[in-house]
């Protein structure tokens, strides 16, 4: 597996977590070891990014975590279109 930012893990948290996951589940799906994830959860959590529902033991992304995963993906798909050459005349 190629180095991922930390966005980029960020990210594959958010997108796991969407609509509710386990710890589990969101290590498997974001290819973290359990002690990466224990890190980012409790900082994504600080951020309000992803909330823990203590009645189901389930984390859930958030509307501001929503909002994130929204606009990285925007940057994503902006930095795979091809750009054309500019040149200066």
């Amino acid at each position: 597996m190629k180095y991922r930012s930390r966005t980029e893990i960020v990210s594959m948290i958010l997108e796991a977590a969407n609509g509710g996951a386990t710890k589990t589940r969101i290590m498997y799906k974001a290819f973290l070891s359990y002690a990466q994830l224990k890190e980012y959860l409790s900082v994504l959590i600080e951020n309000n990014l992803i909330e823990y529902l203590e009645g189901s033991q389930t984390y859930k992304t958030t509307e501001k975590g929503l909002n994130f995963l929204k606009m990285h993906n925007e940057i994503a798909e902006l930095l795979q279109t091809p750009m054309r050459e500019s040149r200066i005349q």
